[in-house]
């Protein structure tokens, strides 16, 4: 279970970033930048934050407001567009970016999950395996996850038949169906080679 020692480690305010949505067929990059006081959380939702896969769905929506109520937080996100257009690793460092600057209050240090710095202006330090190891980075994966899935949830609404609702755009195989029956829609990332592959003259965008 994540705790707090890293943060205590660097001294001065530190947020844990984390991102949701590098693997998906479809959708934007979601990142989070959370400041975390454990002493101003609630002790239930202290004991709760964890790793975002680790939190059962129906928990993480309650666990993401408070988060964003009892901590300061900061979010950000990259399009589909900017994901073809540059590539998802500088994709997720803007939505990385674009989190950090969000945040009411300039951190003195920046604990990231994964080995890969996004370049932010200030002291920033990787954690492979932060969201398991760090209790900001575990937050930020559950504010960006929450969020990320009303996002899918919004874009299945007006783009039915690819089944964003429940894979969120990974590629299952209800996605693919979907993109063989209903085509690719400006929402995927025709830069991935699944959905490449699938832009056939019939699999224009369309939608």
């Amino acid at each position: 279970m994540p705790d707090f020692e890293l943060e205590t480690g660097l001294g001065g305010i530190v947020c844990g970033i984390d991102e949701v949505g590098r693997g998906p067929w479809a959708g934007p990059v979601v990142a989070a930048a959370v400041i975390l006081d454990p002493a101003s959380l609630p002790a239930d939702v202290l004991a709760a934050i964890d790793d975002s896969k680790k939190v059962p769905p129906a928990r993480r929506p309650a666990l993401a407001a408070a988060i964003r109520t009892h901590a300061r937080v900061g979010v950000g996100a990259a399009s589909t567009r900017e994901i073809d257009r540059d590539n998802v690793l500088r994709a997720t460092f803007a939505a990385m970016a674009r989190a950090f600057a969000r945040l009411p209050v300039a951190p003195d240090a920046v604990l990231v999950d994964g080995d890969r710095a996004p370049p932010l202006g200030c002291r920033v330090v990787t954690v492979v395996g932060g969201d398991a190891r760090s209790l900001s980075i575990a937050a930020a994966s559950i504010v960006a996850k929450v969020l990320r899935d009303a996002m899918m949830a919004k874009l299945a609404l007006r783009h039915p038949g690819y089944g964003w609702e429940t894979n969120v755009g990974y590629g299952t195989p209800g996605h693919r169906e979907g993109i063989v029956r209903f085509g690719v829609t400006r929402h995927h990332r025709h830069s991935f080679a699944p959905v490449s592959q699938m832009l056939s003259p019939e699999t224009r965008p369309n939608r």
